[in-house]
């Protein structure tokens, strides 16, 4: 695709934004009815403390069932604690919570919907895919953005990076090595060297790994590319030399600019051609904590080895966090979020902004996912240590903790910004599908 067919499209995303507006929490997101009646109640609840929030929760939703909606099953655990925490200001409340959990990406087909029909069901939602939900939910403004008072004013928050959308939380992937082999990762260009093939989810059955790839082209991470190949050897860099040089003149065409950009269209093209496709992280990390997988590579949900049973063949202590490697240049893997909206027909809307604030501002909102490693509040005072877990027996998890991950001095996670990641979509999209469909 030609650089002009890109800044096209780019300028047709633009413009619908422009259109549509972008729900920040304090401005209408669209020019309808039910979006600036909701947006009224959004500014309003923004003032308010988290008691007067719930006091205005429990008088809207007593005697009556809020519908929630989301990508996490966790949201049913916090949905018992928030009603447990409602009964404490009220004991004759008697609202309940009804969580759904929709499959295969159906979130944003069910969620528009019911937004579009004539009675309406959800009242709100913890979603994921940034690209999607900037170019689907916000830019249509469908959903709209909350931003609770306690949230914004608690210490250590990041409002930019994390307040618009409101992100309820970090969920990591990253780069993990079965132990019993011979070879040490010290440079995540290993990952796509020749004949290596990372255990990864398939891109376009989890939208969230297909961000990650886009976000490989923003500057930032693209100079990063670069600074961990120049730490590498020269006859190491002999083997990407040729597919980064190829790339100088894709990332012209494509539109993708920056001076580095050539560096992080040539690892995201090797590691689509290369990485062995799963169903699921589930089966990644069963499969690489065993005996027989050594030597083997994986990127996935770091907190799912708290499901590995110990046993003679499968253990934690057969795995290493390639970013815990001592000089490992590069990124130590991808951080995706889930954020926490309010549709604009929201039936319950004070119940659901009441519900949205007690997940982000508080511990027992957060414990469903705070109890294990690899995911972290956006609010940093509801984060659990998790630095011990694994002692010297398990060391793999021994979680670093948030700060330590994003961080130039840490992890250096590639964290989704969902404006950049849907401003690259229409062209990086099928870029990326035809590299992938090449290697079947």
């Amino acid at each position: 695709m030609t650089r002009t067919r890109f800044l096209g499209s780019l300028a047709v995303v633009a413009s619908l934004a422009l259109l549509a507006g972008c729900g920040g929490g304090s401005e209408p997101a669209a020019n309808d009815e039910a979006s600036k009646a909701t947006q009224a109640l959004i500014t309003q609840a923004e003032g308010m403390s988290s008691e007067e929030l719930f006091k205005k929760a429990i008088e809207e939703s007593k005697g009556k069932t809020m519908y929630g909606i989301g990508n996490s099953s966790r949201g049913a655990a916090a949905a018992t604690e928030f009603i447990a925490a409602l009964q404490q200001i009220d004991p004759s409340y008697n609202g309940q919570i009804e969580w759904s959990q929709p499959k295969n990406n159906s979130i944003f087909t069910t969620l528009n919907a019911d937004i579009n029909s004539s009675t309406h069901t959800y009242s709100m939602t913890l979603i994921q895919d940034g690209n999607q939900i900037q170019s689907k939910m916000i830019n249509t403004g469908a959903l709209l953005n909350f931003i609770p008072k306690e949230w914004k004013e608690a210490q250590g928050v990041n409002v930019e990076a994390d307040g618009t959308p409101l992100s309820l939380q970090t969920i990591s992937k990253v780069f993990m090595v079965n132990n019993l082999g011979s070879k040490t990762y010290t440079n995540v260009w290993q990952f796509v060297a020749p004949g290596e093939s990372p255990l990864f989810m398939g891109v376009n059955s989890e939208p969230v790994g297909k961000n990650f790839l886009y976000m490989l082209t923003q500057d930032k991470y693209s100079t990063l590319l670069k600074t961990a190949f120049d730490a590498l050897p020269a006859d190491q860099q002999s083997a990407f030399q040729p597919t980064i040089e190829e790339m100088a003149k894709e990332a012209e065409s494509l539109g993708i600019t920056g001076d580095n950009a050539k560096y992080g269209l040539a690892w995201v093209k090797l590691f689509a051609q290369q990485y062995n496709e799963q169903t699921d992280d589930g089966p990644i990390a069963n499969q690489l904590v065993t005996t027989s997988a050594a030597g083997q590579t994986g990127l996935l949900v770091y907190s799912k080895l708290r499901s590995i049973e110990e046993s003679a063949s499968s253990s934690n202590k057969n795995v290493d966090i390639a970013a815990y490697t001592d000089g490992y240049a590069g990124f130590g893997g991808y951080g995706y979020k889930h954020y926490l909206m309010i549709p604009k027909t929201s039936p319950l809307p004070w119940t659901g902004m009441a519900f949205n604030a007690f997940m982000a501002t508080t511990k027992e909102g957060f414990n469903a996912w705070g109890k294990d490693i690899g995911g972290w509040s956006s609010n940093p005072n509801i984060n659990q240590d998790h630095t011990a877990d694994g002692g010297t027996e398990f060391p793999a998890l021994n979680d670093k903790g948030h700060d330590w991950w994003i961080s130039d001095d840490g992890g250096r996670l590639v964290l989704e910004d969902p404006k950049y990641a849907s401003e690259v979509a229409p062209v990086l999209g099928d870029w990326i599908d035809m590299i992938v469909g090449g290697k079947k």
